[in-house]
């Protein structure tokens, strides 16, 4: 009789442990993922190294816009920044997690193609995830406007959208972890 009422017990006790477990509870994501709070844009022109051009964007607003000349090639810069109280740090993550990150351009109102830098981060897909570009101005209305997006985890990705020869670049999923727009003048 004692054996019958153990076993009862355990089995019991078994039911009580497993019965309070809730299947529709989501784990809490153990990662931390940091917002990133400032991006900072740097346009070199090509044919001329002193014409450098350095804008802040934080939190979305621009601090100013972007004077391009039409038919200047100009080599862009992106670096994400992790706001840290009142300051701001680099952070190499999208970089050591290339393969979940990926850059698209859309201009507006202007001729802007953009082609992927030689020495753009690559992906292991073999896409380069567009951190270092180079912008040839066609034309440009009186106000254009470059938008950017940070794409993490998209399920695929084509750096060569539209063209092999101007890679805004195009995904499919994943969500925006930075959409900004600024002004081209």
């Amino acid at each position: 009789m004692k054996k019958f009422i153990n076993i009862t017990l355990v089995l019991f006790a078994a039911f009580l442990v497993f019965s309070c477990r809730n299947d529709n509870d989501i784990p809490e994501d153990i990662h931390e993922h940091d917002e990133i709070g400032k991006v900072v844009l740097k346009l070199t022109n090509k044919a001329d190294a002193t014409d450098v051009q350095t804008l802040d964007i934080i939190g979305g607003a621009a601090a100013g816009h972007l004077h391009v000349h039409a038919g200047d090639t100009y080599l862009a810069e992106l670096d994400f920044q992790i706001a840290h109280g009142d300051h701001y740090d680099s952070s190499d993550e999208i970089i050591e997690e290339r393969d979940q990150h990926f850059i698209v351009y859309n201009p507006a109102d202007a001729d802007i193609v953009v082609l992927r830098g030689a020495n753009d981060v690559v992906r292991t897909d073999g896409n380069k995830l567009g951190l270092k570009t180079e912008w040839t101005i066609n034309s440009v209305q009186s106000i254009g406007k470059m938008n950017i997006k940070l794409i993490h985890g998209p399920v695929s990705v084509n750096q060569n959208y539209p063209s092999a020869s101007n890679q805004l670049g195009q995904t499919v999923g994943g969500e925006s972890d930075v959409d900004i727009t600024v002004d081209v003048h």
